[in-house]
């Protein structure tokens, strides 16, 4: 007597493949998610405009110093700005893609994502951060144009480069603890001292420590974002400085960050007669510091990142118009 096989019994049901990556969908590639209709909100959002006081403070600061310096120039400190912004703008976009399509954000806890949460699909973010390091490019290349020093492409496609590998690439330099050194080179130094040499056609020794002291606020402002996503990188398998050395060392680097521009501010009070005034954004830095030490919600945290970004660029603005007056 012969026996019918049910078909589905035969039939096997392959098991998905893992990326190999962490957090990684199943083939290495994002599903396709839904997508419902987003809102000029939705992408505001996605820009994350808290953090563009990273991308104005070392340009007030390089600005500030080129007047101190005996010249400045409206258009091209206003062309600096543009591509600091832009950058800034970019990074975020394309940090968004990047984590997205990782699947870093789905164990993400703090504010929702444009990729991660499903809402746009993964190659418009990629498209729309793209046009960002677009429009950053165009206005780099207007200040090379009139300034003559060509080899300024080279740094402007050396921060474009680095932007995108934050969390871009292959082996994202985020994901290894190298975050804080990147945005300290050229959200600090390269940004502040670029602004005041396209201006002065000189590298005073004044940018320089402008330039060291905006570092640091930008390491902070990563470091405290950081922490606050310590349990959720672990997971995901994003090794950030924060979550290499542990919760209370990166608490206590986020405060030293945020507060040694505050001893850095000593060399411009003996050089100028209005820098002390300065000292006066202790009463926003101190309140981030103590929240940013003792938080143990993820709002408390959020709460010291904007608090530190708010010191950043006040600290900036201020020290910017001492210089100037």
């Amino acid at each position: 007597m012969r026996t019918r096989l049910d078909p589905v019994a035969k039939t096997k049901t392959p098991t998905p493949k893992r990326s190999g990556r962490p957090g990684g969908r199943p083939g290495g590639r994002p599903g396709k998610q839904p997508v419902r209709r987003v809102t000029a909100g939705d992408w505001i959002g996605g820009a994350r405009l808290r953090t563009l006081p990273l991308g104005i403070a070392p340009v007030a600061l390089g600005t500030g110093v080129a007047r101190a310096n005996g010249g400045w120039d409206l258009t091209l400190a206003l062309l600096c700005l543009a591509v600091a912004v832009f950058l800034q703008v970019g990074v975020n976009y394309s940090n968004d893609y990047s984590d997205g399509i990782r699947g870093t954000d789905d164990f993400r806890v703090g504010p929702s994502r444009l990729t991660g949460s499903g809402s746009v699909r993964p190659k418009t973010v990629l498209k729309v951060a793209l046009a960002f390091f677009a429009l950053a490019a165009v206005a780099g290349v207007v200040v090379v144009v009139i300034t003559q020093i060509w080899w300024l492409l080279a740094v402007g496609a050396a921060a474009v480069v680095a932007a995108w590998f934050y969390t871009g690439g292959k082996r994202p330099y985020g994901y290894n603890a190298l975050g804080e050194l990147f945005v300290f080179v050229f959200f600090g130094l390269v940004a502040t001292v670029g602004t005041t040499f396209v201006q002065l056609r000189e590298f005073p020794f004044d940018a320089w420590v402008a330039g060291v002291a905006a570092g640091l606020f930008a390491c902070a402002v990563l470091m405290i974002n950081n922490v606050r996503d310590i349990p959720q990188d672990t997971a995901a398998g994003k090794r950030t400085l924060a979550v290499v050395v542990g919760d209370p060392v990166a608490r206590a680097l986020y405060a030293l960050f945020l507060l040694l521009p505050f001893f850095i501010l000593v060399y411009f009070a003996f050089l100028y007669l209005h820098a002390p005034y300065v000292y006066f954004t202790l009463i926003v830095a101190v309140p981030a510091a103590v929240i940013g030490v003792t938080g143990k919600t993820p709002r408390e945290l959020i709460l010291a990142l904007q608090l530190s970004s708010l010191t950043a660029l006040v600290w900036a603005l201020a020290l910017s118009a001492a210089l100037f007056f």
